[in-house]
């Protein structure tokens, strides 16, 4: 009997615990659903953002591509004869003119065995003139004469390709431009094709770059071309395409195209990067915005335009809490960009002209969210910005 009343107190006691421990968790549960929904019913303060006015441009159609410094003329200059190396008449980064001596090679052998030809031929050609007396005569035949010029004709050819080989035996700078760095010694001897130096023309030059195909209609010859170096970065270099490849490469679908520059002050230099913009005469209708306004995303890039808030229940539109001005929100809207120019960018699709979007303080902002708007400091908005050193 004892034992059945203990196990009735405990299920009791088991009972009564379970109770409290429900009442318990129970309570904590609908704490904190109400909490939930206290937060999550909670009014937002409105973020302060500065404000933009989307506003119609009218810009100079742009192309932009990226290229390579080319010269008109750059050779490394070689000897083509061998020999040892007897003088050298320049400096590393002379510039020379065309025809200039460089390098003078040993020369003594080869302009002792031109002087044996020249009077070989002498001795030819006074033996064919004594000979064409004689025909003239009628003391010899006439195969007899034509013997005696094809011998004068051979010594005198012996000759002169001995004095072209002696040429070469100096080396001259095949046109006008500018030495690189001395690749040869006094004394070296020059195997033929061996660099003596490199020669680079600099004015004027060239910038090579490519285009896709799908532009290839709107440039042609003659149109102007700026071009920025990394080397030089605030400066530009006009010039103007000087040609266009006729075909287009199957591989990339891109054209080939060529721009010339003076390069009066030689400051582009074979092999830089360049950055280039080519001017086309016609000119484009954007709608413009602050770039600062944009808000860049994978999915998909947006802007967060300002509008009235809803009318309440009684119909009066919803006001600031201190100007009675119109509550102001914002909406997330996404747009399709163009080109950028200095702090602007275009909007090609999803802003009007005169829609007023936020510039500043994005990353607070959600889709309805309640603005207050302060333009006191505005981001910058300069389509030609000229930012300091500093």
């Amino acid at each position: 009997m004892s034992k059945r009343i203990i196990s009735k107190r405990m299920v009791i006691m088991l009972i009564i615990l379970a109770v409290v421990f429900g009442l318990i968790f129970g309570f904590k549960a609908f704490v904190g659903m109400k909490m939930n929904e206290f937060f999550d019913n909670m009014p937002q303060p409105a973020a302060a953002v500065s404000t933009y006015e989307a506003r119609p441009d009218s810009w100079a159609v742009m192309l932009e591509a990226v290229g390579t410094v080319n010269a008109v003329n750059g050779v490394d200059v070689t000897s083509q004869v061998a020999g040892e190396v007897q003088k050298i008449e320049f400096e590393s980064g002379d510039t020379v003119k065309k025809g200039d001596v460089l390098v003078t090679l040993e020369s003594a052998a080869d302009r002792a065995q031109l002087n044996a030809l020249q009077a070989t031929a002498r001795l030819s050609r006074q033996e064919f003139d004594r000979y064409e007396r004689l025909f003239k005569q009628g003391s010899i035949s006439k195969s007899e004469l034509d013997n005696r010029r094809a011998q004068r004709d051979q010594s005198m050819a012996q000759a002169q390709a001995q004095q072209e080989q002696l040429n070469y035996k100096t080396v001259r700078a095949p046109f006008d431009g500018r030495l690189g760095i001395r690749q040869v010694d006094l004394g070296q001897y020059l195997q033929p094709g061996t660099p003596v130096v490199s020669l680079t023309q600099l004015e004027p030059i060239f910038v090579d770059f490519s285009l896709p195909e799908q532009e290839l209609s709107k440039v042609e010859q003659g149109l102007k071309v700026r071009v920025r170096l990394d080397a030089f970065p605030d400066q530009t270099f006009e010039g103007e395409i000087s040609a266009i490849e006729p075909g287009v490469d199957a591989a990339t679908r891109n054209v080939n195209i060529q721009a010339r520059f003076e390069n009066a002050d030689r400051k582009l230099r074979p092999g830089m990067f360049a950055k280039v913009d080519i001017q086309l005469p016609q000119a484009e209708e954007v709608v413009v915005v602050p770039r600062t306004a944009i808000s860049y995303a994978p999915y998909g890039n947006a802007v967060f335009v300002l509008q009235n808030a809803d009318t309440g229940n009684n119909g009066e539109q919803a006001t600031g809490e201190s100007d009675g001005e119109p509550q102001k929100i914002v909406k997330k809207r996404f747009v399709k960009l163009g080109r950028q120019r200095g702090d602007l960018v275009a909007v090609v699709d999803g802003l009007k002209p005169g829609e007023v979007v936020a510039t500043s303080g994005l990353l607070k902002l959600r889709n309805d969210a309640k603005v207050t708007i302060e333009n006191d400091v505005q981001p910058s908005a300069d389509p030609t910005p000229t930012p300091g050193n500093s």
